[in-house]
């Protein structure tokens, strides 16, 4: 089977599957942060997959969500390093995270740092968190850093311009999943999916499970890429 280097994941559908079996939208994230997120990047480890993105909170979930829904997302953020840290670093898994967290209460802020920090050495695979993040804001995010710095605009083009987006030194992915039924991208890695695979899944994210990454990978397989060749 043809193993992709990255694969990102859209994890659409938390709060309609929690609506379905009328829970509360909690539940949805919930089941998908303490249960599917962690057999996913297991499964990932076991393929061979190097980089996997997960689109954890996007710019819209964190300025159009109630505070109250954002502190219990921000709560399964603690409950997920309590349960899974020593088993991340353990396992030789890099976490990176693209998006910006400056807006995010300081003790979570504080608990990204030490991840990051903790897991910088490690080099078996990397696990990169999308927080707060969407594509046209990282790309605004990135012409502030170049006109910050003063960076010659005469000599910016495709390629150096990379090195100023969140996945600096992450190579492009390979493979997007979207799950949930919806069939777009939503602003989701837009200079760096330009090439990507695209596979959709009807299922609600908290029914994705590891056989269902296995059948998007060999899905994968079975394409044969251009790259605009």
């Amino acid at each position: 089977m043809n193993i992709p280097i990255h694969v990102a994941i859209i994890p659409d559908g938390n709060r309609r599957w929690a609506k379905k079996r009328g829970l509360l939208s909690f539940e949805g994230h919930r089941n998908a942060a303490q249960k599917v997120v962690p057999n996913l990047i297991k499964k990932a480890g076991e393929l061979g997959i190097k980089y996997f993105t997960i689109w954890a909170m996007s710019t819209e979930n964190f300025n159009k969500r109630s505070k109250l829904e954002l502190n219990g997302l921000f709560t399964l953020m603690k409950i997920l390093y309590k349960l899974r840290f020593k088993e991340i670093k353990k396992n030789g898994i890099k976490v990176k995270i693209i998006g910006d967290i400056s807006k995010f209460p300081k003790d979570i802020q504080k608990l990204i740092e030490k991840v990051l920090t903790e897991t910088a050495e490690n080099k078996k695979a990397t696990l990169i968190f999308a927080l707060n993040y969407g594509g046209r804001d990282e790309i605004v995010r990135a012409i502030n850093k170049i006109s910050n710095i003063q960076y010659p605009i005469s000599n910016l083009n495709t390629e150096n311009f990379s090195q100023f987006l969140d996945t600096d030194g992450i190579p492009d992915p390979d493979l997007i999943i979207r799950t949930g039924g919806e069939k777009r991208l939503s602003g989701f890695l837009p200079w760096q999916s330009v090439y990507s695979e695209l596979y959709f899944s009807n299922l609600y994210f908290p029914d994705f499970d590891k056989h269902e990454l296995e059948k998007a990978i060999q899905d994968y397989s079975l394409r044969k890429r251009r790259f605009g060749r």
